[in-house]
């Protein structure tokens, strides 16, 4: 059951309108990083998860705090449509070129199908879609994803923030970040829980594995280099131990093909347009 309280969980008013700003703050409520994907990504991952206590409690603690940050956004969008020049005509009314410019950046569907209020796309009008949502079952691999949401949603607050002079939105940017800071540490906090509690191991998942004596089993611990650059070989992923436990250390080698060229048998008539020989016509 989910209980909606009416008060926001911050504040969110806009010192003047911004269709311009409103259309730009899009990107963080229906693009791919943005509230619509983590709030429902971590949903899922809270009701699919077969591991009762604190990883199914915190995933839908926050997955419900990201939810509100939807209706956040969503009102301050809405906020800052209200009293927006709705022509170009109008907007020029005042003779200041700077609001016939912030006019010519908003989104017309703002006007013509939402009525000067928010709706689940992005920056660019394209529809948010529930493909941006990952919950496959583990808890390490996804926690890695949602640490990467936070991080990549995070960035584009941050951009926001240096594309508005408004306090009031600069006020509620303040804050998505500091809920964005404290999130990222947290999904990196929960992976070294589960890894301390041995409830996942690398690689994903721990209970696959290739043959031992498979002639593929180096793969799995080479740094196979497939570019011409000379510094791809000097970080901490080579000449190290594994992080597997299995004692094996990480290698480098340059990258040369070992499987034959690809030679395709000629392809079915009947898919190339090609006409089978009693169709051909005659001469």
């Amino acid at each position: 059951m989910f209980y909606h309280t009416q008060n926001l969980q911050f504040e969110a008013k806009p010192d003047a309108p911004d269709p311009a700003f409103a259309r730009r703050f899009q990107e963080v409520l229906g693009g791919k990083w943005g509230e619509m994907t983590v709030a429902n990504q971590y949903l899922y991952q809270g009701w699919n998860c077969r591991l009762p206590g604190k990883y199914k409690d915190m995933l839908m603690a926050i997955g419900t705090e990201e939810m509100a940050h939807v209706e956040l956004i969503c009102t301050m969008i809405a906020r800052l449509l209200d009293g927006a020049p709705l022509s170009a005509q109008e907007a020029a009314v005042d003779g200041n070129p700077a609001t016939a410019a912030v006019f010519g950046g908003s989104n017309p569907q703002h006007a013509i199908v939402t009525g000067g209020g928010a709706y689940p796309v992005d920056s660019n009008g394209i529809p948010w879609s529930g493909a941006f949502i990952t919950a496959s079952g583990n808890l390490h691999a996804d926690f890695h994803l949602n640490a990467t949401a936070e991080m990549q949603g995070r960035l584009q607050v941050a951009r926001l923030w240096n594309m508005t002079e408004d306090p009031g939105v600069k006020d509620t940017l303040r804050f998505l970040l500091a809920r964005d800071h404290y999130h990222q540490q947290q999904w990196l906090r929960a992976i070294q829980d589960l890894e301390a509690e041995g409830l996942d191991k690398l690689p994903v998942p721990d209970a696959f594995d290739v043959d031992q004596e498979s002639p593929v089993r180096d793969a799995a611990y080479q740094f196979i280099d497939c570019s011409d650059g000379d510094q791809a070989g000097a970080g901490s992923w080579v000449d190290t131990e594994a992080l597997d436990g299995s004692g094996r250390t990480l290698s480098y080698v340059k990258g040369t093909p070992s499987g034959d060229k690809p030679i395709l048998p000629p392809g079915d008539p009947r898919l190339y347009g090609t006409p089978p020989p009693d169709m051909a016509p005659k001469a």
